[in-house]
């Protein structure tokens, strides 16, 4: 009991320094994923990041003991279900994000597995004896015997993405030595800073975050003039249009600015050309 309850406190205390060390965390899911393939993220990761993992239940009490002290990670707790991780990082979160999905390994199909994707079997030869094409005509695979063997007509596809694999797609995947699912750490959400956003915001390239900033930019300031209330979007063509307004009045009256003298005099010589012509 002791032990247990040292080991809590142990890992409470790992959470506190983590989450004050490093702005950024990823949460995410490692359902399928191996203890060999976690170690080898960690690797991948040494420098750069910290991996934790711990139990739901131990997690969220965890953050409970920190939010009076940092109430932000309060956002975090609706995503503390299922089986998931946490990464923590100071480095940029696209490099880290591609280093955690990218330990994947090919897996074998289990009988009553979700799918994960759509699994096909290939045409061709099989070089399996005709005796088990009784086997094949069940799962309503066409083939024909080549050469003493079986061989697959056409693609066919044997499981859909969601589904659960059957007994009989299981040993028949097996036996033709495919392994149609690949697992690896995947991202649910990512914290950083004070945010919390799913990770395909980082797929937004800088480019397109600044002209749709320019965009708003340009839509604020149009608004502002149309309707005479200034904001700082619109305090800049403001006061453009006010000095417009001001030369044409100096250029249609007498008076004068040092302004309006460096336009008045190009004009003056222009129409002088002009009248001479």
């Amino acid at each position: 009991m002791g032990a247990t309850r040292a080991n809590k406190e142990l890992y409470f205390e790992k959470l506190r320094t983590l989450i004050e060390k490093y702005p950024s965390i990823f949460i995410v899911n490692i359902d399928n994923v191996s203890s060999q393939q976690c170690h080898m993220i960690r690797q991948a990761l040494r420098g750069r990041g910290v991996v934790l993992m711990g139990k739901n239940t131990m997690v969220r009490r965890a953050l409970r003991t920190i939010l009076p002290e940092f109430p932000q990670f309060e956002k975090l707790m609706p995503f503390v279900k299922g089986n998931i991780g946490f990464v923590f990082t100071s480095g940029d979160l696209k490099e880290i994000r591609e280093t955690i999905i990218s330990n994947v390994v090919a897996a074998p199909a289990r009988a009553g597995a979700y799918a994960p994707n759509d699994v096909y079997v290939p045409a061709g030869n099989t070089g399996m004896e005709p005796g088990k094409t009784s086997f094949f005509q069940a799962l309503g695979i066409p083939t024909k015997i080549a050469r003493g063997t079986i061989e697959i007509v056409s693609d066919v596809q044997v499981v859909a993405a969601g589904g659960r694999v059957g007994p009989s797609e299981a040993t028949l995947l097996n036996m033709l030595n495919i392994s149609p699912f690949t697992y690896g750490m995947t991202v649910v959400q990512v914290y950083d800073n004070g945010a919390v956003f799913p990770s395909e915001i980082l797929d937004i390239e800088e480019k397109t975050l600044i002209d749709q900033f320019i965009g708003g930019i340009k839509t604020v300031a149009a608004i502002s003039l149309a309707t005479g209330i200034p904001t700082i979007a619109s305090v800049v063509h403001s006061l453009v249009n006010s000095y417009k307004n001001v030369l044409n009045v100096s250029l249609a009256t007498d008076y004068e600015f040092e302004g309006s003298q460096k336009v008045r005099l190009p004009l003056f010589l222009l129409l002088s050309v002009l009248t001479f012509v």
